[in-house]
């Protein structure tokens, strides 16, 4: 009996379709949720009592915190709920219905476009195919979004917006170099109410070393376009998925608009999570430090997938190799369908085909998100030979 026959005759119970963390990463944060007692001073430095009503862009000391995270001026933050997808979802369906900064209104409009860069998040996708927003694919080259496809299509007044991750993306694990970025900045779209969703969900997850991206909200400013960016982030993979916190960074007309619209639909979100969060980071040194923790952790996954694929299918396939971020992108040519299905049936559920493009139309069949940072060592190292014993199965 060979490997393939083992697998399909004793199927293995892994799951890495999503990116979450792992409990080892989890536990991390698990002092979190002694730093606020009962004789915690809850009057916060602007004279606020936490535990009441109000702050609706959130306490001072959070927007600190994400001043750090987002490398920008505290100044520029609004704090959120529980979910930074939540924020875009939230900003997208205001488009729709009141417009952005006074502009009409995207459903009184005979076509809304987007732009999409792939391989990219599939649930950032999932919001814009929700609202029946046409997507267009912008591919990668040499790391970066094709600059020169991006500028062409926004002298189109349809085009409103454009999904980014431009640290770490998801799921290529590229970084947008600095000329990247000052392209971003100095982007003239033909629709006023274009924005970039500059989504920075990976920025702090390095795996060797802290190396922040420059502030497109300042670059923007500075070449004309205060408005054009939202930046998004959120401490879901930082602390506790689904109990973090997530914030945007926008300019100070854009949080008029943003706040008008979120005083109707809540007086304030969580606060006392808001200080716990404030308290247990005190300052960057200690965030970085507590990302350090994470790194150490899930660098052991990734190297071990890197050297496995490069012992086993490196005649048959290419993958990236991150420095950060929670996934690494597999391309097997032509071949990705059947290679998921087989994995499938050997008891691994990867991401479904075609989730890294819009509609799940991956027009080459080739890409394949790897998500190895629930898994413990043990667990890795057997998804890792169901992958490459399914991959030379079907050379």
């Amino acid at each position: 009996m060979n490997k393939l026959e083992y697998y399909l005759s004793h199927p293995v119970n892994i799951n890495m379709a999503r990116g979450i963390p792992s409990s080892e990463l989890l536990d991390l944060s698990n002092d979190m949720l002694d730093v606020l007692t009962s004789k915690t001073n809850f009057i916060n430095h602007d004279n606020i009592d936490i535990r009441n009503y109000g702050s609706l862009d959130g306490i001072k000391e959070a927007k600190h915190l994400f001043a750090e995270i987002l490398n920008t001026n505290e100044d520029n933050i609004f704090i959120g709920g529980n979910s930074s997808l939540n924020l875009m979802f939230d900003l997208i369906s205001k488009s729709f219905t009141h417009g952005v900064c006074g502009n009409t209104p995207w459903s009184k409009l005979d076509k809304v476009k987007w732009l999409c860069i792939v391989p990219g998040y599939d649930r950032h996708f999932a919001i814009t195919e929700y609202f029946g927003i046409e997507m267009i694919n912008i591919p990668f080259v040499n790391g970066d979004p094709d600059m020169d496809l991006i500028e062409e299509y926004i002298k189109d007044e349809s085009i409103k917006g454009i999904w980014s991750v431009p640290q770490y993306s998801n799921p290529t694990g590229d970084t947008y170099s600095k000329k990247c970025i000052e392209r971003f900045a100095k982007l003239k779209p033909a629709a006023k109410d274009f924005r970039i969703y500059w989504d920075n969900a990976y920025g702090i997850h390095y795996l060797d070393k802290y190396e922040p991206i420059d502030d497109l909200l300042s670059l923007c400013d500075k070449n004309g376009n205060p408005d054009m960016v939202y930046m998004f982030a959120s401490t879901s993979k930082i602390t506790f998925a689904g109990g973090g916190i997530a914030a945007l960074a926008a300019s100070k007309n854009n949080l008029e608009d943003i706040s008008n619209h979120f005083k109707r639909q809540t007086i304030g979100h969580d606060k006392l999570n808001q200080l716990r969060h404030a308290l247990f980071f005190k300052d960057k040194e200690a965030l970085l430090k507590h990302m350090d923790k994470h790194a150490e952790i899930l660098k052991k996954n990734f190297d071990y997938i890197e050297s496995a694929f490069e012992k086993e299918i490196k005649d048959l396939a290419t993958w990236n190799n991150p420095k950060g971020g929670y996934f690494i992108c597999l391309k097997v040519d032509h071949k990705a369908k059947e290679v998921i299905e087989l994995c499938k049936k050997c008891g691994l559920t990867l991401t479904d085909v075609g989730s890294c493009f819009p509609y799940h139309k991956d027009p080459a069949n080739s890409y394949i998100r790897i998500a190895p940072t629930s898994l413990n060592e043990e667990k890795c190292k057997v998804a890792v030979e169901v992958i490459t014993t399914v991959i030379k199965s079907l050379k």
